[in-house]
């Protein structure tokens, strides 16, 4: 069968999330930056989407293209790893050091080609600054004021706000890795993962990797967004939130109640059963 069950999924799930913490730090980096690259570009692709049809859930239903291009090439995603490679720790396969540098280097890796797909992009709409941003440029600048200034104005209600956002994010992201670990097949894995992601990005919740790419191209069209802006009030509570629902609400919790245990039987006093003492359980 094409299906593969929870426990078996679970299963998959400490294996890769083994091999990505013992993966080579250069690796981490290169798949890294692929990934802030084509997770710019599916989200570049979505708002143009959104502007030629003005309905913005065909953005959200074309976004996920990005993502299953990182599924299907094994690339690395910070986001899908808050999810993965801390059970490497849970298992003891991996020490915390090792979790921890695969956690950074693939964060740095996400920046890195998030930024590159940034600049490469204001280039193409403003020719090298030569010409006023055209296309999703305006879209681009407002929505990265929204993503800091709006939450700013808000205080600390704001900071709850786009840290719970973030949570909900990531709750959905990674729901889409583990979904695509449930079939063996290619169409199959582009279905899973399709429903998850479609779900996180239809609702405007906060995706750190996205973020790199959208906030920083935002100012560079000419959005009135500082960097501490950028950082303060999305960067670093979105990536936190994202842990928070990567691990707690999907990594951790499928992992304690879909992992594998013995099964513990109770014998009854009067079950004919040699060599078995009252109270005596038997573990299968």
């Amino acid at each position: 069968m094409d299906y593969m069950k929870p426990a078996d999924v679970i299963k998959t799930m400490t294996a890769v999330g083994d091999a990505k913490a013992h993966l080579p730090w250069k690796h981490v980096l290169v798949r890294g930056m692929l990934s802030g690259a084509l997770l710019g570009c599916a989200t570049s692709l979505a708002f143009a989407a959104t502007m030629q049809t003005q309905k913005p859930i065909v953005g959200a239903l074309i976004f996920p293209v990005g993502f299953v291009m990182i599924v299907l090439l094994g690339l690395e995603l910070v986001t899908g790893s808050f999810a993965l490679v801390p059970l490497a720790r849970l298992e003891r396969t991996a020490s915390l050091p090792q979790v921890l540098n695969n956690l950074g280097l693939a964060f740095v890796g996400n920046l890195f080609g998030s930024l590159l797909y940034a600049v490469l992009l204001a280039v193409s709409l403003n020719s090298f600054a030569h010409q006023t941003p055209s296309g999703i440029a305006p879209l681009l600048a407002a929505a990265a004021e929204a993503k800091t200034i709006g939450y700013a104005k808000l205080g600390f209600a704001g900071m709850g706000v786009v840290f719970v956002k973030a949570i909900l994010c990531n709750w959905m992201v990674c729901l889409g890795v583990v979904m695509a670990m449930t079939s063996n097949s290619t169409v199959g894995k582009i279905v899973a993962a399709w429903l998850p992601i479609l779900t996180f990005f239809a609702q405007g919740f906060e995706h750190s990797v996205v973020n790199m790419f959208l906030i920083p191209a935002g100012m560079m069209l000419g959005a009135k967004v500082s960097l501490k802006d950028w950082w303060l009030w999305n960067q670093i509570p979105v990536t936190l939130g994202n842990f928070v629902g990567g691990f707690l609400f999907t990594g951790l919790a499928l992992y304690y109640t879909y992992l594998p245990r013995p099964r513990t039987v109770s014998i009854a006093r009067d079950e004919a059963v040699p060599n078995v003492m009252e109270g005596e359980k038997v573990v299968a």
